[in-house]
């Protein structure tokens, strides 16, 4: 491959705080800073953060605890209150914990832009909110992106607050580095359980969890704490061994769509489409978004990626490139253009799941890979737990990879010090005739050139990928050489 012709930095997906940081100055008009490029670190921390064979200065390998990592940065009550003089509310935080008193200056000024935009994820909705006497509690996630490439994981859950009559929800909100939806949302039940009894006995919880040492995957930290009446409670908070499905369940996209569907979701996302899904609740949103993107693995979206869009947000749907959106099903009347676009409604009992798609999905993946797909989603469960349900459904979809291009690492060269991949030799080496369109089309798209990059830089080789890659390789070898054996004996 010519480097001379290669991007040396591709897009990058935008900063989700950086829009709404932009908002103010009227960026939205303009869709060009909308999707300015952050620094190549970005690429490098989704990689890390996604690989199970990889590990960055936060997350070491060895060791029951993450050394100097903590749980959360933050806890954000955020409220609603009246505008003055106008109609509707508006977010604010109510309380934080811990403070930032101690920080400098510039330091405070960046982290109160994080504030600003976690609690406009908050109450996306915007200001259209009335008082209620009854509310079911949801508990949903956001990512906050940085310019320099780090990213932080809101955790959010939505209540009522204690009180009589009318009144309209509170949020609390989680900060963290840490992708573990499933860790926080048990942490958020502990805290749902004290606020209950008073609000006072949230933050000696929090506290207890924020000296803990974050554990390593598939490891488990124990918090004590203690509750009038009940005593002292042994609170145990395990990660998921398999690193990059922590933040994962498949449950919810499965319960929303059929696995044919699935299939025709997974195929426009394998070619970086715009894609936006549809839900009245915002706890399916983000799950299923984070769902889709994970049955990409072991490659990357590189696109614009906003698990719940806040209605001020909305013209983003607009944008050129490609994107995973979820919106609310009150803003769909917004969405007047939908050309080019693939629009799931994820609503229960919806009469059809796609309102809007190109019409080629169906014929995207390979045949025999879809049946393949299909038989081993068939395989799982209704009692399964979410670990079985996230291991069978990653490994299923792993397979298409593995069978497609899996055959990558074979067309390296050395030159020099550094290795070029031959894209020419690789895409005539594909297996299977009925494979090579899709492959023609998937080695087009951001996620496999910078797979491809960080190969030839061997800056984070995929152990997982590769060892997954072997044994497929190894299962072939030994099914040609029993096949070779019964003609032998037959003739």
């Amino acid at each position: 491959m010519n480097r001379d012709k290669r991007r040396t930095e591709p897009p990058q997906t935008p900063a989700d705080t950086d829009i709404l940081m932009d908002m103010d100055q009227g960026a939205l008009k303009k869709f060009s800073s909308m999707f300015s490029s952050l620094q190549e670190k970005l690429h490098r921390t989704k990689r890390s953060a996604s690989d199970p064979g990889v590990y960055t200065d936060a997350a070491p390998p060895a060791g029951r605890s993450h050394s100097g990592q903590l749980f959360f940065e933050y806890l954000l009550v955020v409220s609603l209150r009246k505008k003055r003089n106008e109609e509707g509310y508006e977010p604010h935080i109510t309380y934080q914990f811990p403070k930032r008193e101690a920080m400098g200056r510039l330091q405070r000024e960046e982290e109160e832009k994080c504030m600003k935009a976690a609690h406009l994820f908050c109450f996306p909705e915007g200001i259209n909110w009335a008082p209620l006497t009854q509310y079911k509690s949801e508990t949903f996630s956001f990512v906050l992106t940085e310019v320099d490439g780090s990213r932080r994981n809101g955790y959010c859950r939505r209540l009522l607050p204690a009180g009589h009559g009318a009144r309209v929800p509170e949020a609390y909100c989680i900060i963290s580095h840490v992708a573990c939806f499933g860790l926080f949302s048990k942490i958020f039940d502990e805290v749902e359980k004290r606020r209950q009894i008073s609000k006072a006995m949230i933050y000696p919880f929090m506290q207890s969890l924020r000296e803990a040492p974050l554990p390593s995957p598939g490891n488990t930290v124990t918090i004590t704490s203690f509750i009038p009446d009940a005593g002292t409670e042994i609170i145990s908070l395990t990660r998921p061994a398999e690193s990059w499905l922590e933040h994962v369940d498949f449950r919810t996209l499965f319960r929303c769509l059929s696995d044919e569907e699935v299939l025709m979701v997974f195929a426009a996302t394998v070619m970086e489409r715009q894609i936006i899904f549809i839900s009245e609740e915002l706890s399916t949103l983000s799950q299923v978004l984070h769902a889709v993107t994970a049955l990409l693995y072991p490659f990357v979206w590189q696109h614009t990626f906003i698990s719940i869009v806040p209605t001020v947000l909305i013209d983003v749907c607009a944008a050129p490139t490609p994107y995973l959106l979820g919106v609310q099903k009150s803003l769909l009347e917004q969405l007047t253009d939908h050309t080019h676009l693939m629009i799931v409604d994820l609503s229960p009992g919806a009469e059809t799941k796609f309102i809007n798609r190109i019409g080629d999905e169906e014929s995207l993946l390979p045949a025999k890979l879809k049946e393949e797909l299909l038989t081993q989603l068939s395989a799982r469960k209704h009692d399964a737990s979410t670990e079985e349900l996230n291991r069978l459904v990653s490994e299923a979809f792993l397979s298409v990879f593995v069978r497609s291009v899996g055959h990558f690492s074979q067309h390296f060269r050395r030159s020099g010090n550094s290795r070029q991949f031959h894209k020419k030799s690789f895409l005539k080496a594909v297996d299977h005739k009925s494979h090579r369109d899709f492959v023609k089309l998937f080695i087009q798209t951001q996620m496999f050139d910078l797979f491809i990059q960080e190969e030839e830089a061997q800056l984070n080789p995929n152990v997982f990928f590769h060892r997954k890659v072997l044994e497929y390789h190894e299962r072939k070898k030994k099914e040609k050489t029993k096949t070779g054996w019964v003609r032998g004996v037959v003739v």
